[in-house]
């Protein structure tokens, strides 16, 4: 029996690891979650899994939980970055599943990492901030990094078929998002609600947001070059709508492996869940008649500059992936509640790179610090535009 801490319950990543806990009842067992604001899906998982600890967002949605829940739970609820990097770091936990979306993973995984805990990562924010840091902390208390994400699981497997030295460069497939075929023109007026409407995936609001601007592959990037240390020009990203390929490897010797399969977020994390064995999951296999073309283009940075930022903050090292990072969490927040367009997005990640950029990514406070000034100088931007 495998017991795991699950940070980001509520969310699309947590439910869906929740729905692969609940087909192996016999193999895998819930001891803490840790969740934001959605109390009443918090709730129902607390009574279906019975967890040891679990935390929410902030005091407010801490009290309210303890009036919802029986008298039993009020001393296992916590609260704020404190309390979830308790669930994460639970001494009964054999695995800590990072799925918070955002900047608030950081800090849980990392004490998820130093209690010696294998990380299933969903979490790509946590490499993009931090990711010497964080590879470092893995080495030092050799901890599994497991990749949750579909096209890292699919570099994570494709890779199995070589030597790490006889790989010559990896390739992140897009989906392209709802716009792929959009023009330049018309992105200027496409609204949220087109935005959130994704083709192939079912995901929450902020990752299908950067799935649209492309900003969620240029994160993938830099998360890309953290967990399979590789240096970024040998790097790739191409565009395959049908989002069946879900990332190559190519070697030296001209082979190219790819990982194909149905585009569900609970394969990947059975894989991680279970490696280095496969589950037998219930889930309809993969029929290649019925998907006989499978497109693949190179991606429009032009139409879509976001993922050139991200090769950008790459390039430049230090904090600027946090400053992108941050910004670009506080640009999609505004565009959900129509205070900016879509094309405002990257405009204002771009500009708030340009005016914070000093620190150092050896240093977790000049990471956290470099965060904060990117969420308010975006902020300046965002109530400067409106």
């Amino acid at each position: 029996m495998k017991t795991l801490s699950l940070l980001g319950s509520t969310g699309s990543i947590g439910c869906n690891v929740l729905d692969v806990i609940r087909s192996f009842p016999d193999q895998y067992q819930i001891c803490g979650l840790a969740a934001g604001k959605n109390i009443t899906k918090l709730c129902e998982q607390v009574l279906e899994f019975d967890p040891e600890c679990i935390s929410v967002a902030d005091e407010s949605g801490a009290e309210e939980l303890k009036r919802e829940l029986p008298a039993k739970y009020s001393d296992r609820i916590l609260y704020g970055t404190q309390g979830s990097e308790e669930v994460a770091a639970l001494s009964h936990a054999d695995m800590t599943i990072s799925a918070i979306v955002g900047a608030a993973g950081l800090l849980p995984t990392l004490a998820a990492i130093e209690a010696g805990k294998d990380i299933g990562l969903a979490n790509k924010e946590t490499l993009v901030m931090a990711g010497k840091l964080v590879m470092d902390a893995c080495q030092r208390k050799n901890v599994k990094l497991l990749p949750v994400d579909s096209e890292h699981s699919a570099i994570f497997q494709s890779l199995e078929a070589g030597h790490r030295q006889d790989v010559s460069k990896i390739i992140l497939t897009a989906s392209g998002g709802p716009f792929r075929t959009k023009s330049y023109d018309e992105l200027k007026g496409v609204s949220p609600a087109q935005a959130l409407n994704h083709p192939n995936w079912d995901m929450g609001d902020k990752i299908s947001i950067d799935s649209a601007t492309l900003m969620n592959k240029g994160l993938e990037v830099i998360e890309a070059k953290w967990l399979f240390e590789m240096s970024v020009d040998t790097i790739d990203v191409v565009v395959h709508p049908q989002s069946i390929v879900h990332s190559l490897v190519e070697f030296q010797d001209g082979s190219v492996i790819a990982q194909l399969g149905i585009p569900d977020m609970r394969i990947p994390i059975a894989y991680a869940l279970s490696y280095p064995r496969r589950l037998a999951m219930d889930l309809p296999g993969l029929n290649l008649a019925k998907c006989s073309t499978l497109e693949f283009h190179d991606p429009d940075y032009k139409r879509f500059p976001a993922l050139s930022l991200a090769f950008q903050a790459i390039e430049h090292g230090g904090v600027q992936p946090a400053v992108l990072n941050a910004a670009n969490e506080v640009a999609v927040a505004a565009f959900l509640d129509e205070e900016i367009s879509f094309l405002d997005i990257a405009d204002t990640v771009a500009t708030v790179m340009e005016k914070v950029a000093s620190g150092s990514e050896d240093s977790i406070d000049d990471i956290l610090q470099a965060d904060n000034r990117a969420r308010n100088v975006a902020r300046d931007i965002i109530r400067n535009k409106s």
